[in-house]
C-alpha cells in the first residue's frame, strides 16, 4: 500500500506538472501584450515539464493554430491530425483557426528556455547531464543560472555536477580569483571532464608566469588522473569479477560431470546452448501471449531460469542412461562418443531454430548500468557475479548436507564399495550427471543476457571449461571457483595491455606454465579410491 502510495503521489504530480505547462504555453502563445507574455515566460522559466519541448518546437516549424472566436490552440500532431493544447484530446480545428507563428524576439527566449530546461527535470540524470553540457560550453549566458540553480539541489551527485559546471564555465569566464578557485575545486571534485582545460590553464598560466595557478593546476591533474588510475583497476576488477562468474558458471557443472564422475563431456557446450534457447523460449511465449510491454515481461527471466535447469537435467539425464551409464571407466571411449553427441545436438538446434543467433532481450530492471563513483556495473554483469556465488554456495550445501550428496561422493570414490553399503549407485549416477548439466543450462540462461544465443554459443567456452577444472584441481568443486576467478582477473588485466588475441593466449602459456610446476591444479585430488 505504502508502494502503490508513492507511485500514485508521483503520477499525480507529473500530471499536474504536464497541466501546468500546458496551461502557461496557452498563455503564452495567445498573449495579447508584452506584459501577458513577459509572464507567461517567466512562469515557463521555472517549468521543466518535456511538453515544453514539443510545443515550443511545432511553434517554431509552423504546427501550432489558434481560434479567436473559441480562444482555443491547436498542435499539430499528425497528418491533418490535431490536439487541443489544453486537455491534450484529439480534436478538430475550429473554422477560424489560423497558423499562429512566434516572432523573431520570441523565438530568441524560447530558445533560451528550452536550453535550460533539463537543468530543472524531474531526472536527476537529465539534470546532471544538461549541467555538464553547458558548463563545457562555457557560455557566460548561462553561468548566472547555473550559479543559482546549483544551491536549490538536493541531489549530492547533482549539486556536484552543477558545482563542476559553474567551475568550468568560470575557467574562462571568471575573474583571476575566481579562476583560481575553480581549478582548485575542479581538482577537489576530481572532474575527468575538465582535464584537457587544466591542461590548458597550467600551459598558459606558465607562459604568463603565474606560479600560483600553475600549481593549482598541476595539482588538480595529479588529482584527477590518481582517481581515473583507482577507477581504472576498481573497473578492471569488476571485469575480472565478471569474466570469472561466467567461467564459473560455466565450468561447474563440468566439475561435476569431469571432476568428480571422470567423464570427458564434449556435449557440455551443447547443455549451454540449451539453456540459453529455454530463455529463447519462455521469452517468446510471453511476448506472445502478455505483449513485450506488459508486467509478465518483466517476470519472464525468472521463470526462464528454473526452465532452463530443468529442460537441460532432463536431457543430461537421458545422455546418461542412453550412453554414459555404458562408458564409465572408458574416457576415450567416453570422449568420442560425446562428441558426436554434440555434432548432433548442434546440428538440431539449427534444423529446429535456424543457424542464425535468435534474440533474447533483457526486462527492464536487467538493463541498463548501476553508477558508483564514476564506474558503470551493468545489472547483468552484477547479477551474473550474484548468480556464481549463490551456485557455489547451493551446491557446497547440496554435496555435504544433504544425503544425496553423501551418496555423491561415496560412489564417486568407490562405486563398487559404495553398491555394496546399500547406495542406489546407478540413480546416484544419473541424478549426478543431470545436476551437472543442469547448471551447464543455468549457465547458458544467464549468458544469454550477455551475449548471443545460437548453436554452437557453449562451444565459446568448452575449452575454458575443461582448463578452469584442470587448473583448478580435478575433482576439486572449491578449486574450480578459485581458479574460475584467477582466469578472469588475469585475463582481464592482460587484454587492456596486450590486445584480445595476446591476451588469451598469454593467459593459455601461463596455464601451460602452472600446470608444468603443478600437474595436479591448485587443490591436487586425494583419494583412497580401491578404482585407480
Amino acid at each position: 500500500m505504502f508502494i502503490l502510495t508513492i507511485l500514485g503521489a508521483g503520477l499525480s504530480q507529473a500530471a499536474n506538472a504536464d497541466e501546468t505547462a500546458r496551461k502557461c504555453l496557452y498563455s503564452l502563445i495567445l498573449a495579447d501584450s508584452e506584459e501577458a507574455e513577459s509572464t507567461a515566460l517567466e512562469e515557463l522559466n521555472e517549468l521543466g515539464d518535456p511538453i515544453i519541448i514539443d510545443v515550443v518546437e511545432a511553434w517554431r516549424v509552423g504546427k501550432i493554430q489558434s481560434s479567436d472566436s473559441k480562444s482555443e490552440v491547436y498542435v499539430e500532431v499528425g497528418l491533418n491530425q490535431y490536439e487541443d493544447l489544453l486537455t491534450g484530446e484529439i480534436v478538430v480545428p475550429a473554422e477560424d483557426s489560423e497558423k499562429n507563428r512566434a516572432s523573431r524576439k520570441l523565438r530568441k527566449k524560447l530558445s533560451r528556455i528550452v536550453d535550460l530546461l533539463d537543468l530543472k527535470s524531474p531526472d536527476p540524470a537529465k539534470r546532471i547531464y544538461a549541467a555538464e553540457k553547458l558548463g563545457m560550453g562555457q557560455n557566460p549566458d548561462y553561468l548566472a543560472e547555473l550559479k543559482e540553480l546549483s544551491g536549490k539541489q538536493s541531489d549530492s551527485n547533482v549539486r556536484e555536477a552543477f558545482e563542476k559546471a559553474v567551475a568550468v564555465s568560470l575557467l574562462k569566464n571568471g575573474t583571476e580569483e575566481e579562476k583560481l578557485e575553480s581549478v582548485k575545486v575542479l581538482g577537489n571534485l576530481h572532474a575527468f571532464m575538465a582535464r584537457d582545460l587544466l591542461v590548458e590553464i597550467q600551459k598558459e598560466a606558465e607562459t604568463n608566469g603565474n606560479a600560483e595557478l600553475v600549481k593549482a593546476s598541476t595539482d588538480s591533474i595529479r588529482k584527477i588522473d590518481s582517481r581515473q588510475k583507482l577507477l581504472d583497476w576498481i573497473g578492471t576488477f569488476f571485469r575480472g569479477l565478471s569474466t570469472g562468474s561466467v567461467l564459473l558458471l560455466v565450468s561447474y557443472g563440468l566439475a561435476i560431470t569431469f571432476g568428480q564422475m571422470g567423464v570427458i563431456n564434449m556435449a557440455h557446450g551443447e547443455f549451454i546452448a540449451i539453456g540459453g534457447y529455454s530463455v529463447y523460449l519462455v521469452q517468446d511465449y510471453v511476448v506472445q501471449n502478455y505483449g513485450a510491454d506488459s508486467a509478465m515481461y518483466e517476470w519472464y527471466f525468472l521463470i526462464a531460469l528454473p526452465f532452463a535447469f530443468l529442460t537441460t537435467a532432463i536431457a543430461g539425464a537421458l545422455l546418461e542412461k542412453g550412453l554414459i551409464q555404458f562408458l564409465y571407466k572408458r574416457p576415450l571411449e567416453s570422449l568420442l562418443a560425446t562428441w558426436a553427441v554434440s555434432m548432433i545436438m548442434q546440428q538440431a538446434l539449427r534444423l529446429y531454430f535456424g543457424a542464425a543467433n535468435v534474440s533474447v532481450s533483457s526486462p527492464e530492471w536487467l538493463s541498463g548500468s548501476l553508477n558508483v563513483g564514476g564506474i558503470l556495473m551493468s545489472y547483468n554483469r552484477i547479477m551474473l557475479i550474484g548468480s556464481a556465488i549463490v551456485v557455489v554456495i547451493v551446491t557446497r550445501l547440496l554435496l555435504s548436507k544433504t544425503n544425496w550428496g553423501l551418496h555423491v561422493r561415496a560412489t564417486m570414490q568407490n562405486r563398487q564399495m559404495a553398491s555394496s553399503l546399500g547406495v542406489p549407485s546407478n540413480r546416484v549416477n544419473m541424478l549426478t550427471f543431470a545436476f551437472g548439466s543442469g547448471l551447464a543450462g543455468l549457465a547458458g540462461a544467464f549468458i544469454s543476457q550477455i551475449g548471443n544465443v545460437g548453436p554452437s554459443m557453449g562451444q565459446t567456452y568448452i575449452v575454458d571449461s575443461f582448463m578452469v577444472v584442470v587448473v583448478g584441481g580435478v575433482g576439486n568443486l572449491i578449486g574450480a571457483a578459485v581458479s574460475s576467478m584467477g582466469i578472469g582477473m588475469v585475463d582481464q588485466v592482460l587484454q587492456p595491455l596486450l590486445g584480445p588475441v595476446m591476451g588469451k593466449i598469454s593467459v593459455l602459456f601461463m596455464i601451460i606454465l602452472f600446470l608444468q610446476f603443478k600437474p595436479g591444479g591448485l587443490f591436487p585430488a586425494r583419494s583412497r579410491s580401491l578404482d585407480d
